[in-house]
């Protein structure tokens, strides 16, 4: 959530990636494939793969722990800039694929919460912010080399602002970061220090008898509390119409995702956006995509980047999210989840950047064992906010080899600590099945690790082999002298690789103990993919914010991805779960009448849609 101040800056955006390649729907052909992938379309995931900061906040409790969120990203003369919630400097990217960390010469980011950020004719960027509800505004016309000005004004009673300047230079300050109170904006003369003109408007609140995406909660549910929090003001033009983006419910939920009024003027009046959420992942591994911002690729292609909860070690552990966006026909803003955490072609791709690659997960429920256990956890947060934690007891195959479940259950809150920190920790998956092996994302966990602050030369060491038969092996990416920290580490192989075993071996890693919530391997499996969906069924209930499903299991199928939209051309949204036949959620505007869709998913490919349904 952006709970307490504001940050304005002119930056620069873009998205992080590597290489890959897909459309959105089934996955090309292994030939296809390939010859796209040498062709050099780059690929990236999320969350994102950059060296996220350690909190400083929750030191008191010794939770030590990285965090991103609530992102502010623009293009400034080319090039792009990040800036995140309390990370004691930005990031900088040339390409949107490889993000560096600069460190200014003077800066208040140590508490500066939810940035946001601006590009005024590529002639300045501006920055404010402090955690006292304060903006104290700096600007610059050198971001790279990190030297800022700070004006001598400073707009006081803010909390998650958004600075936009219009075409004719009219400056708007929105701000709003409440469960009672509703977003704001006022006027700005930014030729007079960002003094305030004495233009201030009330705008709207959330409204979550109406809108179900708004209520506060696990999966929109709360026993007791009913209001969602509305935070995180974004403002985006297009086409001379301004679109307001703001997050509800919570950052630390599932379904935190980001909405738009859309506006004749900056100062409205504003009307909500009928295929709203804009941007919505609420399942899969890593969930949530709200309180971001929306910028625009020097191509034209825009770009949501947003926050996703990770939730483990605290409610505000979390991780960044960067979604291709879109205008219809209609003048409708949405974005592309779909798959939203698996492999997605880069910013290079010249008509599918930004969606899915066809790389399925092979390793899903794949067997692990692991070179020694101080702990496995197992989390769960339930519809009513609570975390259930579970330390699981010592498991051996009949090899007498320690078994982890925590590494393969597409579960970010769960994990795995080994006893040590060095070259004797390893960790080997045996998939469930062979396939041919493109990538790895290797999600590292917090424990205990001691640092509480942003922390230079940290490093994550290791080597990664590959074998088909568990005997012979290969090493296929050696990080054993790396010098980078990769705590969401994304490599990719140059080739295909056919394997059915996986092994990491640990070099050195940040804290005292190795430790990791999951290991994910992507590529394609070497079957068919997974017949169509039968028998789906749609029933809407008496609260008609909430809908439930149920449809025929397909054989081989690790899971389902349910799509809708208001109309049968804009299925914008999706749901992606696992290992399971029916679903429940609590999403829907009461008032709007919608169309589904579902799909079966596996490590092989992903099935035809079904017949879509239609529910008013």
């Amino acid at each position: 959530m952006r709970y307490l101040s504001t940050l304005f800056i002119f930056f620069l955006m873009f998205q992080s990636c590597k290489k890959g390649n897909n459309i959105d729907g089934n996955p090309l052909s292994k030939e296809k494939q390939k010859t796209e992938i040498k062709d050099g379309f780059e690929t990236y995931i999320n969350p994102l793969d950059i060296d996220y900061t350690y909190m400083v906040y929750n030191s008191t409790q010794n939770k030590s722990y990285r965090s991103g969120a609530d992102p502010a990203v623009i293009e400034f003369k080319g090039e792009y800039y990040m800036f995140v919630t309390r990370s004691f400097g930005y990031w900088h990217s040339t390409d949107l694929v490889n993000w560096d960390f600069i460190k200014p010469e003077q800066w208040f980011f140590e508490g500066s919460n939810a940035p946001t950020a601006f590009n005024y004719k590529d002639s300045l960027v501006y920055f404010a912010g402090n955690p006292a509800g304060y903006g104290s505004i700096l600007y610059t016309d050198d971001p790279k080399g990190g030297k800022w000005t700070p004006t001598a004004s400073i707009s006081t009673d803010i909390q998650d602002s958004e600075l936009f300047i219009d075409d004719d230079g009219e400056t708007y300050l929105y701000w709003g970061s409440s469960n009672v109170n509703p977003l704001h904006v006022k006027m700005l003369n930014k030729d007079d220090r960002f003094l305030e003109t004495g233009v201030r408007k009330t705008l709207f609140n959330l409204v979550e008898e109406e809108h179900g995406w708004e209520r506060f909660g696990e999966n929109n549910f709360h026993p007791t509390l009913k209001e969602g929090y509305m935070e995180g003001a974004s403002m985006t033009k297009h086409n001379g119409k301004y679109y307001l983006q703001y997050a509800a419910p919570g950052t630390q939920f599932n379904v935190y995702a980001d909405g738009v009024y859309i506006g004749e003027t900056p100062l409205g009046p504003f009307t909500y956006m009928k295929n709203n959420p804009m941007s919505f992942k609420p399942g899969g591994f890593t969930n949530g995509a709200g309180h971001g911002i929306t910028v625009k690729q020097t191509n034209g292609q825009y770009w949501h980047f947003a926050t996703m909860a990770l939730a483990s070690n605290s409610q505000w552990e979390r991780r960044l999210c960067m979604f291709p966006t879109y205008f219809d026909d209609d003048g409708l803003m949405h974005s592309n989840t779909s798959y939203g955490d698996y492999p997605r072609f880069g910013a290079n791709h010249p008509t599918k950047a930004g969606q899915h690659n066809g790389w399925m997960l092979l390793s899903y429920k794949g067997g692990v064992t692991v070179s020694s256990s101080l702990m496995q956890i197992k989390k769960f947060t339930s519809d009513d906010d609570a975390v259930e934690v579970t330390e699981l007891p010592l498991e051996k195959n009949n090899k007498d080899q320690i078994i982890s479940k925590v590494l393969t259950d597409e579960n970010p809150k769960t994990f795995w600590v080994a006893d040590a920190n060095d070259d004797k920790q390893w960790l080997t998956i045996e998939m469930l099945k062979p396939g041919n092996i493109n990538a790895f994302q290797l999600n590292f966990h917090d424990h205990e690790s001691g640092i509480y602050t942003r922390t230079e030369g940290l490093k994550h060491q290791f080597t990664i082999e590959t074998s088909e038969d568990g005997v012979k092996w290969q090493t296929v990416v050696d990080k054993s002298m790396s010098e980078k920290d990769t705590p969401n580490a994304y490599i990719v192989l140059d080739e295909a690789v056919k394997a059915k075993y996986v092994r990491y071996n640990n070099v050195k890693v940040p804290g005292a103990n190795f430790a990791m919530s999951e290991f994910r391997v992507f590529g394609l499996g070497l079957e068919d993919k997974p017949a169509d969906v039968a028998e789906f069924k749609v029933k809407r209930e008496e609260d008609r914010r909430d809908v439930s499903f149920s449809w025929n299991a397909v054989e081989g199928a690790q899971g389902y991805n349910i799509r809708w939209g208001i109309a049968e051309d804009k299925l914008y949204q999706s749901w992606q779960v696992y290992d399971t036949n029916e679903h429940f959620m609590r999403c829907l505007d009461r008032d709007t009448p919608y169309y589904f869709t579902i799909e079966a998913y596996s490590e092989n490919g992903i099935s035809e849609k079904s017949a879509v349904i239609y529910v008013e």
